[in-house]
């Protein structure tokens, strides 16, 4: 079977596919590609010459693995498929669904002649044991769904047609959303099922059976709201008196462990303020964007775009698939709609508009907050398809060309 590579999630990992001493760990939004990555590696493997009797691949989430559940089963499992001599590739999807697998991966971690892969779909596969037991011998790599990048390319894989217009293009793409799968399917209702679809397997595989629930009506309705909302500047006081004025009556505390739930789950990632004077974080201030804008679109029969907080999403997940820290920026009374920062603590200031055409006002609005910060970090204007112009040193940037060239912002 052949594969969609996606090259910017494989480079990352190429120079740690023979090293035994380092596992391989892949998270990411359930059904965002971990398993089709994974296999592209093990393809990858087999075209370097590594023989196929020497690649041991496991999906727990398949038929005929279902039922190992423990430790102790894991184990055999390995040890069964573990015949050939040289170094073994282990590739194992969904693990969290076995109790302890942490000890039985640092045994064959410390065997040595094992390099280890495996994949999970939420938080709990980097808490508790994982990252106590092996801090330092495991290596992260998050996945996201598709970019408007990979969308295109993965729709060429495919053969589908890609509109001529690339501003219609990236409304499709915002509508249709990032899951690989997706794609396959040609009507925007076939892939706004199969998006709900995923949304119930999140809920029945990685919430369900870890979290106990009381009040499943209560969790939808919070849920719904977290993700009509997206976007929006707001704190745990304000979301339960709009939930209070809906009738839906929720404390703080429980709506806290909701909207932990649905971050474990990669449902949702959360940006805090970041003050720009103080240069500190400001607590309880945040915004929650969607792994995946189509998350919004499958829930609500309206299908209009409102550009606002949809290109902010977009911009806050790019961000985040290029490796950067994320933050809701203030400056006094003017917000910043992001600062990023990379891994070596250099900066950039991103404000996202769908457009600064319709007025000299809405121009200078925007420019303001990027004006007033007096560092010599490079500063973003992003838009939908404006005319590019310059202004004071402020790049201004389109968000599809941006995006599917892989620009970087720092």
């Amino acid at each position: 079977m052949k594969y969609y590579k996606r090259e910017h999630y494989l480079k990352k990992i190429r120079g740690f596919y023979h090293d035994d001493g380092i596992i391989k760990v892949i998270t990411g939004l359930r059904r965002c590609g971990k398993s089709c990555l994974m296999a592209t590696i093990a393809e990858e493997l087999k075209a370097e010459g590594v023989s196929s009797e020497n690649i041991i691949f496991i999906d727990l989430d398949k038929r005929g693995y279902k039922n190992i559940k423990t430790a102790e089963q894991l184990e055999k499992l390995i040890e069964e498929s573990s015949k050939s001599k040289g170094l073994k590739y282990v590739f194992i999807d969904e693990i969290q669904n076995v109790q302890g697998f942490e000890e039985v991966i640092n045994a064959f971690r410390t065997e040595g002649n094992y390099s280890i892969f495996i994949t999970g779909s939420n938080s709990y596969l980097l808490s508790g044991e994982l990252v106590t037991k092996l801090t330092g011998r495991y290596i992260e790599f998050e996945m996201f769904t598709l970019s408007f990048e990979e969308y295109e390319g993965m729709k060429q894989f495919y053969n589908k047609p890609i509109s001529p217009d690339s501003s219609q293009e990236f409304d499709q793409y915002i509508l249709e959303g990032g899951f690989p799968k997706a794609v396959e399917y040609d009507s925007l209702a076939d892939k706004q099922a199969y998006t709900k679809s995923v949304i119930n397997e999140i809920f029945e595989k990685d919430i369900k059976r870890r979290i106990k629930i009381r009040n499943h009506s209560v969790f939808t309705q919070v849920q719904q709201y977290i993700i009509n909302n997206f976007g929006s500047a707001t704190n745990l006081t304000n979301i339960v008196n709009e939930l209070k004025k809906e009738g839906v009556n929720v404390k703080r505390e429980t709506l806290n462990s909701y909207i932990k739930v649905l971050l474990d789950a990669k449902i949702l990632y959360e940006c805090k303020r970041f003050d720009l004077k103080s240069k500190k974080s400001i607590n309880g201030e945040q915004k929650y964007y969607l792994a995946d804008l189509s998350i919004y679109f499958a829930n609500n029969t309206d299908n209009r775009i409102n550009y606002g907080p949809v290109l902010e999403n977009v911009v806050y997940i790019y961000a985040r698939t290029q490796g950067y820290n994320v933050s809701v920026g203030r400056i006094g009374k003017l917000e910043c709609d992001f600062i990023l920062r990379d891994a070596n603590q250099n900066y950039a200031y991103v404000q996202v508009a769908m457009t600064m055409m319709d007025s000299k006002k809405t121009e200078d609005r925007e420019y303001a907050p990027l004006e007033k910060i007096r560092d010599n970090y490079p500063k973003y204007i992003v838009t939908r398809n404006d005319m590019i112009q310059q202004r004071d040193g402020i790049k201004h940037v389109n968000i599809g060309n941006f995006i599917k060239n892989n620009q970087l912002f720092v």
